[in-house]
């Protein structure tokens, strides 16, 4: 599909060549190639034909699938390439999407390239002969490793791109420029709609090495108290330092996010840890005290919660990661835990079965660990548990009284039933062999009605 892609970038831009115009890859792909990166994403702006002798050579290749000729912006069924012309915007609204589009197909490389957010981005290269076109400097940017904006006026007609910058500094590494920073604290976030502000904080987490630049970059903007507060108020809340050396909660969470980020790849849900170890330690900012000379957080994990409700509804309404994420922070600590107080296995079976991803309540645990200066070696605690953990899942596979055992006993549905099944599944937990689990659970009935 990227070869076929490309070849047919190409076949369009011959056409176009034909009729004198020009076309040219643009934007992360341009990019991507200088930085060796491989990028999928086939992006072409077509200068200098009129929309409708777009039209009409698309028609000639292929299908083409059509936003509106008035927004210059087409595709071609059964490819994957965005084919835009050049086109002016002007702001109408605050939002993202705010905006009037005027399409002029002799608007001129530079003037077109202006209308792009970041210098490293503002890049184009001519399909046909490969040439650079880089009116703004990002080519040395690139080296430099810099994320600087093009132009003053048209970057602060898109708030989303404050997140952009801070998005695009952790996926590279790179340094945001001075004056970006500067414009970028001048910018109201407040109209983007949350699917946007998602959009590139779920980019910052599952493309960056570092994540955390992502959270450094909004702070040195000033921009974190419309989004991501209970994140910003990490940075006032201490800790002991004797299990915390590396500082304030945010810095613990900070270290604790890069760490996730190193062992995403192991999880079930990527996402879902990383978005957990954003907002484990949210307790803190409600329970932390001092108290002669040491600080305590009890219960932080379970305290803690509405504000991580709170936090995941601003951002998203996906039930699916507002339950991965409530459960893993409330269970978070159990792991290490009950490790360290040499708990029983019954315990681990049941923290296991309450845990909606118990290889992901692991990993988290394991972040958790090492989000700190120094910790303490984690091979041989890592293995207890993995081995707790093939135990559970081990029971887990075995067969156990179900509702249809209980009814062929006799049993009817109601109340008294549900607990029943209750307690035959104690017994499984426990790993009593299910004949003598249904036992002791008609046993458990019959001393119930007495």
């Amino acid at each position: 599909m990227y070869d076929k892609n490309f070849a047919m970038a190409e076949k369009i831009a011959e056409k176009v060549a034909e009729r004198g115009g020009r076309t040219f890859y643009v934007g992360g792909l341009v990019r991507d190639r200088l930085l060796g990166r491989e990028n999928k994403d086939v992006d072409i702006e077509v200068h200098g034909v009129e929309p409708q002798t777009l039209h009409e050579i698309l028609e000639e290749l292929g299908k083409p699938t059509v936003m509106g000729l008035s927004f210059g912006v087409f595709g071609l069924k059964s490819y994957d390439i965005d084919i835009a012309m050049p086109r002016k915007e002007t702001a109408t609204g605050r939002g993202h999407k705010d905006f009037e589009v005027f399409v002029d197909p002799y608007l001129g490389t530079q003037k077109a390239a202006m209308r792009r957010d970041f210098t490293i981005n503002a890049m184009m290269q001519d399909v046909l002969t490969g040439e650079i076109v880089d009116h703004f400097g990002g080519r040395e940017d690139l080296k430099k490793g810099i994320i600087r904006h093009v132009n003053d006026e048209t970057f602060v007609e898109d708030p989303l791109r404050v997140l952009r910058a801070a998005q695009f500094a952790a996926r590279f590494a790179f340094d945001v420029a001075e004056e970006t920073i500067k414009l970028s604290k001048t910018m109201d976030l407040t109209a983007l709609a949350r699917e946007r502000i998602m959009g590139e904080l779920e980019k910052a987490l599952l493309k960056a090495e570092k994540p955390s630049v992502f959270f450094e970059v909004l702070h040195s903007m000033e921009q974190m108290k419309d989004w991501f507060p209970e994140v910003e108020m990490l940075r006032d809340v201490p800790q002991d330092p004797v299990h915390h050396p590396e500082g304030s909660v945010w810095n613990h969470t900070m270290m604790t996010l890069d760490y996730a980020a190193s062992i995403k790849e192991q999880a079930e849900y990527p996402l879902g840890l990383l978005m957990t170890a954003i907002v484990h330690d949210f307790g803190k900012i409600l329970v932390t005290v001092v108290d002669g000379g040491r600080v305590h957080a009890y219960a932080h994990e379970v305290k803690g919660l509405p504000l991580v409700q709170k936090f995941l509804e601003r951002l998203c309404n996906e039930i699916k990661l507002q339950k991965y994420v409530l459960n893993m922070t409330e269970n978070h600590m159990k792991p290490n835990m009950f490790y360290k107080d040499r708990s029983d296995r019954k315990k681990f079976c049941k923290m296991f079965d309450e845990s909606v991803c118990p290889e992901d309540l692991l990993l988290m645990a394991k972040a958790d660990h090492f989000g700190r200066v120094a910790p303490s070696d984690y091979d041989e605690q890592e293995a207890f548990l993995n081995e707790e953990l093939r135990v559970f899942k081990e029971r887990m596979a075995l067969p156990f009284v179900q509702g249809r055992d209980l009814v062929e006993n006799g049993l009817k549905p109601g109340p008294a039933f549900h607990e029943a099944l209750a307690f035959a599944h104690k017994m499984r937990l426990a790993g009593v062999p299910k004949k003598e689990a249904l036992a002791q659970t008609l046993a458990y009935c019959k001393k119930m009605k007495q």
